[in-house]
């Protein structure tokens, strides 16, 4: 079941405070507004396959992340 509510003052708050009983243990999950199931589908779809690729590239410089624009576009390394 899912349940509504917004954030105030840093503590989640629901839109119906007896929905749940006190303790109750919840999974918060933020939705943006105007987010369509669809669209989280897709991004998730989008995400996955991405996934598939993280941790392939083999022989990379050990400060790639650091100085990728140095070895693509000529910069100056950090």
């Amino acid at each position: 079941m899912t349940y509504k509510g917004k954030v105030t003052n840093g503590v989640v708050v629901l839109d119906d405070p007896k929905a749940l009983p006190e303790g109750s243990v919840v999974k918060v999950e933020p939705v943006l507004e105007g987010e369509t199931a669809e669209e989280r589908a897709q991004l998730e779809e989008l995400r996955q396959t991405f996934l598939r690729f993280a941790g392939k590239a083999r022989g990379l410089p050990s400060d790639m992340a650091r100085n990728h624009d140095h070895y693509l576009h000529g910069r100056p390394k950090k």
